[in-house]
């Protein structure tokens, strides 16, 4: 078999009903030198599918989480080019064509190596498109999540990285660490190294569903944000405090919504501490004046130490 352009990993686990329809979608790529390898991690039953030419399953055992068992598929890729798909998500017939074509025209202004992003719908069960998303370009240096990008844009689109096999082995892949805010302690280690191209053609439909989620997991997203703030203590003190109180404000609006009042309290009470004016103007819908009726227990809490 000659080697394929782009290798396409699907880590899974315990996803028997919606996993086809995301190999499905990598395997009807209109450019079919490609692989798909999709990392069974430790699925019980373990993970079953028909046989195709350009279809692997490795197994991993015992489960290792999202982000070993990605790199696990990295390191079993054939093609210079990698991408990933979450196993609940697909992939549109044209991101792959798409992706090694846009190799072929990178700007000769940003500095190599060079990494692609592509836009992002999020989706319900009707295919209807709730959200899109389209991402920033960021030179190498930048520090992705922290930097200012236009109003249209977003960083809510790192699910769609391409990025060449061997830079993405040399800066230590995924945190296996980590169990939840995997892509974003990745992207906080990779654009200082890597520039990002941001594509706004969308080759991407994350889907919006009720079953569970790592990523919505308020517990392990609550563990992984503590490890978060620890690992890159340095990067986030050092850098713009709107835009580091805007990635803890984030945070506290999930905990809002996620029921944990307290856990967004504190949250909310670091964003203040961090840029008092700047958090308080993020407070001025009444949404989020909500969660400004949680703040009288700050009163009896000392400043949180970053």
């Amino acid at each position: 078999m000659s080697t394929p352009c782009l290798s396409i990993i699907i880590p899974s686990f315990n996803r028997p009903e919606l996993l086809p329809r995301s190999v499905g979608s990598a395997l009807r790529q209109t450019l079919k030198a490609i692989e798909v390898i999709v990392v069974d991690d430790g699925s019980i039953p373990a993970v079953t599918l028909p046989e195709q030419a350009n279809l692997r399953v490795i197994r991993l055992e015992p489960n290792q989480g999202g982000a070993a068992a990605r790199n696990q598929g990295v390191k079993a890729a054939r093609s210079r080019w990698i991408t990933f798909l979450d196993d609940d998500d697909v992939l549109l017939p044209e991101m792959a064509a798409k992706a090694m074509a846009a190799v072929q025209q990178i700007p000769p202004t940003l500095p190599a190596p060079i990494a692609l992003l592509f836009g992002l719908n999020i989706v319900n069960s009707a295919g209807q498109v709730l959200e899109t998303h389209r991402p920033p370009t960021l030179p190498k240096g930048a520090h992705f999540c922290l930097e200012e990008i236009p109003a249209e844009q977003s960083f809510f689109s790192k699910q769609t990285l391409v990025i060449e096999r061997d830079v993405f082995l040399a800066m230590g892949g995924f945190d296996a660490n980590f169990t939840s805010r995997i892509h974003t302690e990745l992207f906080l280690r990779l654009n200082p190294v890597c520039s990002l191209w941001g594509i706004p053609d969308i080759t991407y439909h994350l889907s919006a569903h009720t079953g569970d989620r790592v990523s919505t997991n308020p517990q392990r997203r609550q563990q992984s944000f503590e490890q978060l703030l620890a690992k890159h203590h340095d990067l986030f003190m050092s850098h713009s405090r709107q835009k580091f109180a805007d990635f803890v404000f984030n945070h506290a609006e999930m905990l809002h919504r996620s029921g944990q009042g307290w856990l967004a309290t504190k949250a909310l009470q670091r964003a203040l501490w961090i840029d008092p004016l700047h958090t308080i103007a993020r407070l001025g819908s009444p949404y989020k004046r909500q969660m400004m009726q949680k703040l009288s227990p700050l009163r009896r809490i000392a400043p949180l130490s970053f």
